[in-house]
C-alpha cells in the first residue's frame, strides 16, 4: 500500500491546485517514498494537451512544482525521526525557485511518473532535481529550491471560513 505524504498535510495548508487533498477542483498529485526517492504518478487528461498527442508545458511544470514540494515534505519528514506508515502532521513547502527544461515532447495517454531526488536538505531549505518519466523516456527535467511554510503565512481556519481558499 502506498503511503502519500500529502495526506498528512494539515487542512490549512491542504489547498494546493496541484498537491492539495481539500481542493475539489484540483489536480491531487500524490507523492510516496520509494528506495530514497521520492515517486509522483500521474495520468493527465486530454483536457492538457498542448497539440494533438501530447500534454501541456504548463501542466508538466505543475508536476514537478508540486511533486517537489512533496519531495520536500518527505525528507524533513524523515529528517525528524518520521517513517512512511507515521500520522504525525507533514511540514509544508512552498517554491521558492524553479526551473523546468522540456527535454522531449510529453505524449499523452500514458502514466507520467516524476522521480526526484533530494540534493540539499539544511535548515528550511530542501533543493530537488526531479525527471518525468513517460514510459522509458525522460521528457522533463526540474531542479526547485523549496522552504518550509513560515508560521506567519499559514491562517488560521476561522480567518477563511472553514480552512477552504478564500476569494
Amino acid at each position: 500500500m502506498d503511503f502519500f505524504i500529502q495526506d498528512l498535510y494539515p487542512d490549512d495548508v491542504a489547498w494546493c491546485f496541484g498537491c492539495g487533498r481539500l481542493n475539489p477542483h484540483g489536480h491531487h498529485f500524490k507523492t510516496t517514498w520509494e528506495d530514497g526517492i521520492a515517486v509522483t504518478r500521474y495520468r493527465p487528461e486530454e483536457k492538457y494537451t498542448a497539440i494533438p498527442g501530447y500534454v501541456y508545458g504548463g501542466f508538466l511544470a505543475s508536476l514537478v512544482d508540486c511533486h517537489s514540494t512533496g519531495a520536500a515534505a518527505w525528507a524533513a519528514y524523515l529528517a525528524r525521526g518520521h517513517k512512511p506508515g507515521d500520522t504525525d502532521p507533514a511540514p509544508r513547502f512552498v517554491t521558492a525557485s524553479l526551473k523546468v527544461d522540456f527535454l522531449k515532447p510529453t505524449p499523452q495517454g500514458v502514466e507520467l511518473v516524476a522521480k526526484g531526488r533530494i540534493v540539499e536538505h539544511k535548515g528550511r531549505k530542501v533543493v530537488v532535481e526531479t525527471e518525468v518519466w513517460a514510459g522509458d523516456v525522460v521528457t522533463v527535467k526540474g531542479h526547485a529550491v523549496l522552504v518550509e511554510v513560515p508560521e506567519g503565512m499559514v491562517r488560521p481556519k476561522q480567518a477563511h471560513g472553514g480552512g477552504g481558499p478564500t476569494r
